[in-house]
């Protein structure tokens, strides 16, 4: 038995299989996932067992996970074309199950237009690396229907990373920022009113993320009562500001062409 590190839960690996705590969004969880397998769609967990005892069990994903500050496999040209194509890939497969999924039995709320499932923590803590290239997506807790928008607001600011310079865990100047979030939004395919909607929607991420980690933290989440003593929202709001503020470089190179 291997206890697996990071997140906020004990992760224990036993063999090929992963045993994670339960809640009630799992349901809606493990019909995501079958639906993904059905689909043909590879990277991502298979259900082994229904939560009957207050975990699940899923199928082991083998390849590394990076931390913060992200490892140079994580901060690589190729994880961040391979993460949008992935986050691509999922989204498109995971759309006609989008409209017909329940609204509610969610972890957080669906958000309007549903377009997707948004994954809702894509980023390097929850993406398997092969070599340089990201081969796969775990911890689906914070799964939702929504629009896709959202999900890659999410996404851009973890894997450019849009970081203000006081953050430890980002890398680059503005200017290597801006090309890389170009670079992402481009292998993603998104679209021109995503791309002029996108730095609002990351700074709105961030702002709805610290609002998470308070009203979990209220409601006795050990987790991220912790993070909140870290200080890590204080670097949230910072990096939302930061972007809002570098906007103009921001959107010319989203913009351009």
């Amino acid at each position: 038995m291997e206890i697996l590190s990071g997140g906020i839960n004990e992760v224990v690996r036993v063999g090929d299989v992963v045993r994670r705590p339960a809640g009630v969004w799992s349901r809606n969880v493990h019909a995501l996932l079958r639906h993904l397998e059905e689909a043909g769609f590879d990277g991502v967990p298979r259900v082994v067992a229904e939560a009957a005892d207050g975990f699940e069990y899923l199928s082991f994903l083998a390849g590394d996970v990076s931390n913060y500050p992200a490892t140079p496999a994580a901060a690589s040209l190729e994880a961040l074309t391979s993460a949008a194509g992935l986050l691509r890939a999922y989204h498109d497969a995971t759309a006609s199950f989008a409209a017909r999924a329940p609204l509610d039995g969610w972890q957080v709320p669906a958000r309007e237009p549903v377009e997707v499932i948004c994954h809702g923590d894509f980023a390097p803590h929850n993406c398997v690396l092969t070599g340089n290239r990201v081969t796969g997506l775990i911890d689906f807790d914070f799964a939702h229907p929504g629009p896709r928008l959202w999900d890659v607001a999410y996404a851009v600011y973890r894997w450019v990373p849009l970081t203000a310079p006081a953050n430890a865990d980002g890398f680059g100047a503005t200017s290597d920022q801006a090309a890389r979030l170009r670079l992402f939004c481009d292998t993603y395919g998104l679209e021109a009113t995503g791309r002029a909607e996108l730095i609002d929607a990351v700074a709105a991420r961030l702002h709805a993320l610290v609002d998470l980690m308070r009203a979990e933290a209220a409601a006795g989440n050990q987790a991220f009562a912790s993070h909140l003593a870290d200080g890590h929202h204080r670097l949230y709001l910072s990096d939302a500001d930061y972007v809002l503020a570098r906007r103009s470089i921001f959107e010319d190179h989203l913009l351009r062409g």
